[in-house]
């Protein structure tokens, strides 16, 4: 379609700016997208153009209607683009949850899943939205709604909801369902997606603008879908590394959380754990009479190689370290006996001698906690300096300053939130261990 030229004057750049100042994760993320204005669509959306690089198109004649509503409006008296913030932090969420590129139900791009879409958003800013907006909660077809589901979720209520309306009313209209099949006692009367109007839904509408959602790029075998994901996951990480030193505003917890989790790349910390171990593994050569002696056979005794490995194991005292985490560990760190025998360091702030111990393949010994302190990587790292080991693997929340060089090869094993925020940086391997492999 055809741009058409914005009638009314409305300056998008400004309202992001102003994010800068209450809201530094998303103003990260906008300033790493590009925006253009266009009466071609009613209200606003974020999209991937053909080149594979992300634009938030935005109708401004709509934008200026709601600023002048939001300022009519007793509440947002003093804060009359407060809409419009919540309108760009709405878009800026479609990004964070991937729903442009990758996730929709098996029905395809529907007005139910548009909706779903919307309210698992709207349950994060629901006092920063337009009257139009769905809410989960809010008076209106949703108001039965729990906070805090997923998109998924919410698409199964509402469809639950719709078509047990349609059943206690008995034969529904003709038209098009959510499956895209048409006939007698469809959810919907006439054309289009057949939403009726007397099931979950209502009247209500999405409040931005989905189309074209999903197909960048499906031409040239999804080339650019792949291009445009890759740009988007690097922009939330770029966005979220400000946010960390400037603060990530009404984002929640466990927003935050999620927003790290997309941007960290999962490994395989067994295969990494094993590599690490194997590659600390020394030849250790001794007499064997039954290997030949190729410089003097039959006067001399044969030499074999025997690859072997002492490993330290600090492990992190404080309670920060889950009961789970640690199973999960030395689970692994038996089956990995026979490459290595590891030197087990209990510590917190220092190192008490009398508890430190050997690994050896078959001990299975029960672990439990030994100290109770705080934590110094100091003293373990100290304690390992001391001794003639092979490597060092240091099981940790990770939170506690930078600790002292160390002789051996270091490796640090921390949870899912030590391993995208820690203390201190290192250019040492990082690896987050989880209780489920």
């Amino acid at each position: 379609m055809t741009a058409v030229a914005p009638k009314a004057t409305f300056d998008l750049n400004i309202h992001t700016h102003r994010l800068l100042s209450d809201e530094p994760f998303f103003a990260a993320l906008s300033r790493r997208i590009d925006k253009r204005a266009s009466t071609s669509i009613p209200t606003a959306g974020v999209m991937v153009t053909k080149e594979g690089r992300w634009e938030m198109v935005y109708n401004p004649e709509f934008f200026a209607k709601i600023t002048e509503e939001c300022g009519n409006t007793k509440e947002n008296a003093d804060n009359k683009y407060r809409w419009v913030r919540g309108i760009l932090m709405h878009e800026f969420y479609h990004l964070i949850y991937g729903h442009c590129t990758t996730r929709s139900p098996e029905g395809g791009m529907t007005k139910t899943w548009n909706i779903a879409m919307d309210l698992a958003i709207n349950t994060h800013i629901p006092d920063e939205l337009p009257p139009m907006a769905c809410i989960p909660g809010r008076p209106g077809p949703f108001v039965k709604l729990e906070s805090g589901l997923t998109a998924e979720a919410y698409y199964k209520l509402i469809v639950e909801e719709t078509e047990g309306k349609d059943s206690e009313q008995g034969q529904g209209g003709q038209g098009e369902g959510d499956d895209g099949q048409s006939g007698p006692g469809g959810p919907g009367e006439g054309e289009g997606e057949g939403e009726s109007s007397s099931g979950g839904m209502g009247d209500a509408e999405p409040l931005d603008d989905h189309s074209g959602w999903g197909e960048a790029g499906e031409g040239d075998e999804g080339t650019n879908q792949q291009i445009a994901q890759e740009r988007l996951k690097d922009m939330v990480k770029k966005a979220a590394e400000e946010a960390n030193s400037r603060g990530w505003g009404s984002v929640s917890a466990g927003m935050k959380k999620t927003i790290m989790e997309s941007i960290t790349t999962k490994v395989d910390w067994k295969k990494v754990l094993r590599s690490f171990v194997k590659a600390s593994q020394k030849a250790n050569r001794r007499s064997t009479v039954k290997r030949i002696n190729r410089r003097f056979p039959y006067i001399h005794a044969g030499k074999r190689a025997e690859r072997v490995a002492r490993v330290a194991v600090s492990i992190d005292q404080s309670g920060s370290v889950s009961d789970s985490m640690l199973a999960a560990f030395f689970s692994e760190l038996e089956a990995l006996s026979k490459y290595a025998e590891f030197v087990v360091v209990p510590f917190d702030t220092r190192v008490d001698e009398d508890l430190v111990f050997t690994w050896k393949k078959g001990q299975n010994r029960p672990w439990e906690r030994v100290m109770y302190g705080g934590t110094c990587f100091n003293a373990p790292t100290q304690y390992v300096n001391e001794q003639k080991l092979d490597g060092h693997i240091v099981l940790t929340d990770m939170c506690a300053p930078k600790p002292v060089p160390s002789k051996c090869k270091r490796m640090w094993m921390t949870d899912s939130y030590g391993a995208t925020q820690p203390y201190f940086k290192t250019h040492e391997k990082v690896l987050e261990i989880t209780a489920n492999g």
